[in-house]
């Protein structure tokens, strides 16, 4: 039987060992992770912690609702026991019933009409067989790329602060994007911050003579799998391409151990095009909509 639990009564340990037996697990989540990213959810929980099911749920204005925080991609079911996605329609009902305005991103796909359902694209690439045998799987463009860069002769750091990264970001992405709000930001540096304390991720940089940051990412490892959460770039790093020259160096330093190297997604063509070139695999996750508010509260953001 599914039941609802409020978020201090969750048993993070518990939950953990959940999430961390569960298929395919991803970082999303994991208790820490919520913990930073969405202070206060809630679960969904059946068969005393067999499946769960995170509910980043918030109130605006007297509003109750569940929505997907930014920076982080999806959340979803997750099992020990049961293949991925199993029950997926049984707690997108149960969150209905309780929630009348939900946007919610999931591994899994609902098959409940009353959502609207959209496809999104995320990329991995599974780091089996050799260094060589995976390159050989990279495009001649990507290849291109990482040769040029190459010759830039680009060094790796590994010393950068989440407020150097954040602050790259908010010059370049981050002018771009709406809807990212200071909070947002200062709980991704958060989260950054325990992640390179507890050995669960790293921030990589690159500097330009003059010390200055102009490329960063932020990785965070989870068992064997390596999530680029979180990548920011520079124009000077563009025309250098060290995107394609850090990608290359994740691809070299875990081939051959099945670590999958996730590169998250992007609706942006040509950053989905960069991910492709490396020869990773779109696995789909979906955007599930409801919005059942009455008018003029149906405007609610």
């Amino acid at each position: 039987m599914i039941n609802f639990y409020r978020n201090c009564e969750i048993d993070r340990r518990r939950w953990d060992a959940c999430i961390e037996k569960s298929q395919g697990a991803r970082p999303y989540g994991f208790s820490w992770y919520l913990d930073i990213m969405s202070p206060g959810w809630n679960a969904l929980i059946d068969d005393d912690y067999a499946t769960v099911f995170p509910l980043p749920a918030s109130e605006k204005y007297g509003i109750k609702y569940v929505a997907t925080p930014v920076f982080l991609q999806k959340l979803g079911t997750y099992s020990a026991e049961s293949p991925p996605g199993k029950g997926i329609n049984e707690f997108m009902g149960l969150m209905y019933d309780t929630y009348r305005f939900i946007d919610l991103c999931t591994a899994q796909r609902t098959d409940d009409d009353r959502f609207i359902v959209t496809r999104k694209a995320s990329y991995e690439l599974l780091l089996e067989g050799s260094y060589e045998k995976l390159r050989a799987g990279f495009s001649v463009h990507c290849r291109r790329n990482i040769a040029r860069a190459q010759k830039e002769k680009i060094e790796i750091e590994s010393d950068v602060k989440p407020s150097e990264a954040v602050k790259l970001f908010r010059e370049n992405a981050g002018r771009r994007i709406r809807g990212i709000r200071p909070g947002n930001y200062q709980r991704l540096s958060d989260l950054m911050e325990y992640c390179t304390g507890n050995n669960r991720g790293r921030i990589l940089g690159v500097r330009n003579p003059a010390g200055k940051l102009i490329y960063g990412i932020f990785i965070t490892e989870t068992g064997r799998r390596k999530t680029m959460l979180f990548v920011v770039n520079s124009g000077e790093s563009r025309l250098k391409r060290i995107g394609y020259y850090i990608v290359n160096e994740l691809v070299r330093e875990s081939a051959g151990t099945g670590t999958i190297l996730d590169f998250a997604g992007s609706s942006i063509p040509s950053i989905a095009s960069f991910m492709e070139s490396f020869g990773s695999k779109n696995i789909p996750y979906y955007r599930n909509y409801c919005n059942r508010l009455p008018w003029p509260l149906r405007l609610f953001r």
